[in-house]
């Protein structure tokens, strides 16, 4: 298929060139700063722009990847005189009916992982949801999906809104506290790498076990001396003291309801 990528963020540059891979074809790329769309065209082919008016009208399908505030304002702009294509948002929150009214065919492709630039995704091992609005856009979407994903399942806007949630606190919310663990061990002259195998461990758990099964430390145990020990280590940083404070209680009050 052709496709043409509005945005070439993180999300942009991996999903492109898997698709590529698969054997469609980027025919343009299009990022409000040409350097970015340049990159990513220098990735997966096509042409890059940076002006919205000069967005092919040649492709099969339109992938957005690009922030949710922007969104809705870029969809109008792409889809005009564009009706009959398909077109696809990539976002956890955003609904599919946020096309409605400006195409025919739409949906989402939702791959649930982290990205990077400078991380090559294996698309393989990645969950990846659709949700499509009609039989055309059904054809067109689980195609490219199957095409890069073994595990592509159907979920609806509401059902993705709580995946993506559940992600933020697994994912971005856990690698704010690794953010916090090595500012904490900086400001001592102590190296993060030293937290690796025990970061491993953990992760690996999960794999095996509930994460309320997987859950260990003087929170869970309400270990009060520790606790009151550690928060005056933090003293000095209110901020990081509540934190610690309010995830203490979380989690001790998340082990006492389980042990009922």
């Amino acid at each position: 298929m052709k496709i043409a990528f509005i945005g070439a963020g993180r999300l942009a540059t991996n999903l492109s060139k898997a698709l590529v891979e698969a054997g469609n074809d980027v025919i343009q790329v299009y990022s409000r700063t040409m350097e970015s769309a340049q990159a990513v065209a220098d990735i997966a082919g096509g042409s890059p722009t940076n002006d919205i008016s000069k967005i092919t009208r040649e492709a099969d399908v339109y992938i957005f990847a690009v922030s949710d505030s922007v969104l809705p304002e870029l969809i109008p702009q792409v889809c005009k005189g564009r009706e009959q294509k398909v077109f696809i948002h990539t976002a956890g929150s955003m609904p599919m009916d946020v096309f409605k009214g400006m195409a025919l065919h739409y949906g989402v492709l939702y791959p649930l992982q982290t990205f990077s630039k400078d991380r090559p995704a294996d698309f393989h091992q990645i969950p990846c949801f659709v949700e499509v609005s009609d039989d055309f856009s059904a054809k067109a979407i689980i195609t490219l999906a199957t095409a890069i994903c073994d595990r592509v399942s159907p979920m609806s806007s509401a059902d993705r809104k709580y995946v993506h949630l559940a992600a933020v606190f697994a994912c971005n919310f856990v690698n704010h506290c690794y953010d916090m663990a090595a500012d904490i061990l900086d400001r001592h002259g102590l190296p993060f790498d030293i937290l690796l195998p025990l970061i491993d461990e953990t992760a690996r758990k999960v794999h095996d076990m509930s994460p309320s099964e997987a859950q260990t430390g003087p929170a869970r145990r309400y270990d009060e001396n520790v606790i009151r020990e550690q928060g005056q280590l933090l003293r000095d940083n209110p901020f990081e003291k509540d934190l610690y404070d309010r995830l203490s209680i979380s989690i001790h009050k998340r082990a006492m309801k389980q042990q009922r």
